[in-house]
């Protein structure tokens, strides 16, 4: 009897970290078979994320115009666009207010009220590798460049507006300004006279037919990719990192989780009478791609297929929304952005008053948005929001939460897969789409 895919992978997680954990016991890394076993997976894992990743540009450049076309004219596509963009900006606030309730009921930075100075003295005396410190020092340049509110606001409405659309197509970074071309160009097709217009959107119907084919051949090796990426992450980190940070590390996890399992089923189940239970089968498989990935831009075509062909969102409202959603829907970036920066300031003995932390909230929310195609995108906001918060060892600080991030950064990427996954069902049922219900 063949597995189906979503077990496939979650037993492929089972015995990578069975295996991670028997090199971490067995070791050492620093040569030998087990060194090789652990390159082995790595260029394993690496192959599998290329080819997610090659499939990025083509897959959303065919989608996005596919269904936009299809709607026929502009007054669908501004029907959709606020109805989109309107329960983005809902779940993103509920998911910043949750970790901001959290993190001071919690207060993970304080032991017996007072600032954690085991914590505080890890933050200053913290040695970073080479490849932390290159991810800091990107931080670092990104908050110099994006230093207030309306810098970060103006410079997310320029990464909108590529220069150039083939650099953009070749910069993750520029994903954004992909989309906003994929849109413009949708919207000026429905501007044809009707032949012309039918010509081209059968080759691009088309064309996204072929990337959805492409899509299954490349996730039946998912169960492969998946053990390759995770064996050397437990083999190098095991368990022992979570320790000195367990408080900070266990408020973040629970934060997500409220957020995933609790909010978010409610607002689906009140705006659109689905059953959360059965949208959560149909998306199974993608959040498990995406938490193994760490990577919503990589998880996109398996979310495509999923909320397609097992949730019954058609391919119009999920070529819009979903693209959409994997660039500025990020509502564990965000809440995890808003729980570092208090549990920092915490750890610091910096006192935020209430407006402080309404500004905390309005960061976190361009942030989310604004870096979320730039690599390390959640390093680069919480460095910013330090920054622009006058909250002293900024640097420090988030070099040492790196060693608690990767298991945080594959959650909070399915949470954000979960999110845009919610919107596009409570879209399609708002457009009267026979939508899982039951």
């Amino acid at each position: 009897m063949k597995l189906a895919p979503h077990w496939q992978i979650l037993i492929s997680l089972a015995l990578a970290v069975i295996v991670g954990w028997s090199i971490k016991m067995m070791g050492p890394l620093d040569g030998g078979f087990f060194s090789w076993v652990i390159e082995i997976c790595s260029l394993v894992g690496k192959l599998f994320m290329n080819l997610l990743k090659m499939i990025i540009v083509p897959l959303v450049v065919s989608s996005v115009i596919a269904g936009i076309a299809s709607l026929h004219g502009v007054k669908g596509f501004g029907r959709l666009l606020g109805k989109t963009a309107g329960f983005y900006a809902l779940s993103s606030l509920f998911a910043i207010i949750l970790g901001l309730a959290l993190v001071n009921f919690v207060q993970p930075g304080l032991v017996d009220g007072q600032p954690n100075g085991t914590i505080r003295d890890a933050f200053s005396s913290y040695e970073a590798s080479d490849s932390e410190l290159k991810k800091v020092d990107g931080a670092k340049a990104a908050g110099e460049e994006q230093s207030g509110s309306y810098a970060q606001l103006s410079g997310f409405f320029i990464r909108m507006v590529p220069p150039n659309i083939f650099s953009a197509a070749t910069n993750n970074g520029q994903m954004l300004g992909l989309i906003f071309f994929s849109l413009c160009f949708a919207l000026a097709m429905t501007r044809l006279e009707k032949q012309k217009m039918t010509t081209l959107k059968d080759v691009f119907v088309s064309f996204n037919d072929v990337m959805i084919v492409l899509t299954n051949f490349i996730m039946k090796l998912a169960p492969i990719g998946v053990f390759g990426l995770l064996v050397p992450v437990v083999a190098q980190t095991g368990g022992e990192i979570f320790f000195n940070l367990g408080k900070y590390f266990v408020t973040v996890l629970l934060a997500l989780g409220i957020h995933m399992f609790v909010v978010m089923p409610l607002l689906i189940h009140v705006l659109a009478g689905v059953n959360p239970l059965a949208h959560f089968r149909a998306m199974r498989t993608a959040l498990m791609t995406a938490f193994s990935t760490a990577s919503s831009s990589a998880t996109l075509p398996v979310t495509m297929r999923c909320i397609q062909e097992n949730a019954g969102v058609s391919k119009g409202t999920a070529s819009f929304t979903l693209p959409l959603g994997a660039t500025v829907n990020m509502d564990g970036t965000a809440l995890y952005e808003c729980v570092a920066v208090i549990f920092v300031a915490q750890v610091m003995g910096i006192e935020m008053t209430f407006a402080a932390q309404f500004m905390v909230v309005a960061a976190a929310l361009l942030t989310s948005v604004g870096v979320a195609g730039i690599p390390s995108a959640s390093l680069v906001a919480i460095f910013v929001i330090l920054k622009n918060s006058g909250i002293p060892g900024a640097e420090t600080a988030v070099v040492a939460l790196l060693s608690v991030d990767r298991l945080l950064d594959m959650s909070r990427t399915a949470v954000n897969v979960w999110g845009d996954s919610c919107a596009a069902v409570v879209v399609a049922k708002s457009e009267g789409e026979d939508v899982l219900s039951n």
